[in-house]
């Protein structure tokens, strides 16, 4: 008796190009906001952008990366924004970069970024549980 075959791959997803477009373009200005102006806010606004409307983009590991150590960056008091809205303490931000750094911890082993996250995990205490975490579309 022969074992039946498995799916080789995982399911491929669907992607509307109009939206990777768009969140493509949102990724390259947070990218520049992110490395060139240090521009920590502004970064993290475009990446929760690009969460809300495209949780299947196909760069979506380096927007939870930018996301994750802008936030973390944002919670050290580092960056060019001159001041947080009230309503953004530091506790929630090194929660939030935990969250998003955590999640291409369990959700992208073989993303180029996850080298990176777990370093910057370590000084939020490590990953957040698994069960703790918004579920992600990957």
């Amino acid at each position: 008796a022969s074992a039946q075959g498995g799916a080789k791959q995982p399911p491929q997803i669907q992607r509307d190009a109009e939206m990777e477009r768009d969140s493509m373009h949102n990724l390259e200005v947070a990218r520049q906001y992110f490395k060139l102006k240090k521009a920590y806010l502004a970064s993290l606004k475009r990446c929760e952008e690009i969460l809300a409307a495209n949780p299947t983009f196909s760069k979506i590991d380096e927007d939870y990366y930018i996301a994750g150590v802008s936030s973390l960056r944002l919670s050290e008091g580092k960056g060019k924004q001159k001041q947080l809205p009230s309503d953004i303490t530091s506790d929630k931000l090194r929660d939030d970069a935990r969250e998003y750094l955590s999640q291409i911890f369990y959700n992208y082993p073989d993303s180029s970024f996850r080298k990176d996250a777990e370093k910057e995990l370590r000084s939020l205490g490590g990953p957040k549980p698994k069960d703790a975490l918004q579920p992600a579309v990957n």
